[in-house]
């Protein structure tokens, strides 16, 4: 059970690594801290329950998760969400919402979904990342200037009104603090980038804030009380069939940017590391962390990119590192909580604008404008809904467009040429056709992209024309279709039926597997005949050229084949009549 649990990531594991780890770990943890609480409050909950989440959800994620070196706990990711989610259900749905998106998470894992979430697309990614980060920022404003009155709503332009509406309202006091944070953050980040800036900050500006203008500034302690110094009781929710199906749509939506997000952080620590996570077992983690960790308060959690990153950069080798920095976080908890209540909101408020700053993805966004794509309609389209409405939205809309897109970009690519054998060059092409050298006996068509349900009115035009015009025998070119779908599949039975009451035979070349194996699963690979498929065009022509009607040939100027100047003899007394009929002449005029 163990062996199954942790796998081979403490293999080889030594008194190097732990030391490693120890100072990674270490700096992780104390660089989590005032993130916790930030994203806590962002989300409309208390600080101790960001707090709580870092220590319970990080500790298990990294113990049971499938990269060595992520780092979970609250993130800016789920601000907007957890904020709505709190607004509109309340604080104890919220944590039965995050309870189910843990369920729904080690489900995905044990589905293995997690190989296919990876590949969501970037513009939607990058769009409600960018929609995120504006939120966050904007969200911070009030605080930062120590804006008095200012109401939470549930949308972005709502909280623009309510700021501009007690813009009147400035405190100096909570600006200075405000400033002087931002001003550590962002000097210790251009010279001293190994110290935590976000922690330096917070503490400078506090220390300030309580010797010269004490009770000027509103604080963590005003404004949601004292945070308790141990960790709660294990509070099991109470759970009802109405209750599940209320909270669905909330926890679908944490579970699925929990799996996103996490499995970005993963493959961000592969680039930095040169491993290989695994999506699944890291997607089973996350799961298990977000249903338990709610038991005891905490809110959703996910990987933290950014940690993560600090976690590398700092020589953390192994999960111990995420153990470690939990461990770092439960400490300063049970040692130091009651002073937490004395830091001021303002100082809290550059640390969310600076994750928001950094997490916004500009150059992404601003790179996948300037190339004026369909992705850049994506991505704007994401960004927007985002901000004004909600994730959910933007996400389901921005989902909708790319396939659509997609769609239709297949669309473009898929094609069906009709081909003839050229002598010279020794391979077939379109120009022999436009130049009058098709044979009116043997079609050949060449079928370029996947053929799903979106492309197949192409083929299906092209070979009733072709049997319309009274060829006998059609061979299809498959080599350069990589996919077929069930409406393929359908397309093709069909043909194949028409051809054979049209007294003709479908020959297929260059079939590659995943369009065979659809076939064979459908019946259709032997509807059409196992000797009717060819690994080269060349094998079935010459088998084609076996069926011609030599009758029909005498005559013809098509010249499409080397056999032709035999076959096509000038026409002769005995078979005049012959030529005269009326499929014949039809024939002769393709």
């Amino acid at each position: 059970m163990i062996k199954l649990l942790l796998g081979d990531r403490f293999k080889n594991y030594s008194y190097v690594h732990l030391r490693k780890d120890l100072l990674a770990g270490l700096i992780v943890g104390i660089i989590a801290i005032p993130l916790a609480m930030a994203f806590a409050i962002a989300s409309g909950v208390k600080p101790e329950y960001g707090i709580y989440t870092a220590i319970i959800a990080g500790f298990l994620t990294s113990l049971l998760g499938g990269s060595r070196f992520s780092i979970s706990g609250p993130t800016g990711a789920f601000v907007p969400v957890l904020f709505g989610i709190v607004m509109q259900y309340g604080y104890v749905n919220l944590i039965i919402a995050g309870f189910m998106a843990g369920v729904m998470l080690v489900l995905m894992g044990l589905l293995r979904i997690g190989t296919i979430i990876k590949f969501f697309p970037k513009p939607v990614t990058v769009g409600f990342t960018t929609g995120i980060a504006v939120i966050i920022f904007s969200g911070q404003i009030s605080d930062f200037f120590g804006l008095e009155g200012v109401k939470k709503h549930e949308y972005f332009h709502q909280n623009i009104v309510e700021i501009f509406r007690h813009i009147g309202t400035v405190n100096g006091y909570s600006l200075l603090t405000a400033g002087v944070c931002l001003g550590v953050i962002l000097l210790s980040m251009r010279f001293l980038p190994k110290v935590p800036g976000a922690l330096l900050g917070l503490l400078v500006s506090t220390l300030i804030a309580a010797f010269f203008y004490p009770e000027q500034v509103a604080t963590i302690g005003s404004k949601f009380g004292g945070i308790p110094s141990s960790l709660p009781t294990l509070q099991i929710p109470h759970l009802t069939l109405d209750t599940i199906i209320y909270l669905i749509p909330p926890a679908f939506v944490i579970a699925m940017l929990g799996a996103i997000e996490s499995l970005l952080c993963a493959v961000v620590a592969d680039g930095m590391t040169g491993k290989k996570h695994n999506s699944n077992r890291e997607l089973i983690g996350q799961g298990i962390a977000n249903m338990i960790t709610p038991l005891f308060g905490g809110i959703a959690a996910t990987g933290a990119i950014a940690r993560t990153a600090t976690n590398i950069k700092n020589g953390g080798v192994s999960p111990v590192a995420g153990m470690v920095h939990s461990l770092v976080v439960l400490a300063v908890l049970l040692l130091f909580a009651p002073l937490a209540s004395s830091i001021p909101m303002a100082s809290m408020a550059p640390i969310l604008m600076v994750v928001a700053w950094n997490m916004s993805e500009r150059k992404e966004f601003a790179h996948i404008l300037k190339v004026k794509s369909y992705d850049s309609i994506v991505l704007v389209l994401t960004f927007v809904l985002t901000v004004l409405v909600d994730l959910v939205t933007a996400v389901e809309f921005g989902l909708a467009i790319a396939i659509i897109l997609f769609i239709k970009q297949m669309i473009s690519v898929h094609a069906v040429v009709k081909v003839s054998p050229d002598p010279v060059k020794e391979k077939v092409v379109p120009a022999r056709i436009a130049n009058g050298r098709g044979c009116p006996q043997i079609s050949m068509l060449t079928l370029e992209g996947p053929l799903f349900f979106a492309t197949t009115q192409a083929i299906e035009e092209s070979i009733d024309h072709e049997l319309k015009s009274g060829s006998k025998t059609v061979i299809l070119r498959m080599s350069k279709v990589p996919y077929l779908d069930t409406s393929g599949n359908d397309i093709l039975a069909g043909i194949t039926e028409r051809i054979k009451k049209n007294g003709g035979k479908l020959l297929v070349t260059g079939i590659r597997q995943q369009p065979k194996d659809m076939m064979i699963k459908s019946g259709l690979y032997d509807k059409i005949g196992a000797g009717n498929y060819f690994e080269h065009t060349g094998q079935g022509l010459n088998y084609a050229l076996n069926r011609l009607d030599k009758d029909l040939c005498k005559g013809c100027r098509h010249f499409a084949f080397r056999e032709c100047a035999e076959l096509c003899q000038p026409i002769n007394k005995t078979n005049a009549d012959a030529r005269k009929k009326e499929p014949v002449r039809a024939l002769s005029q393709t």
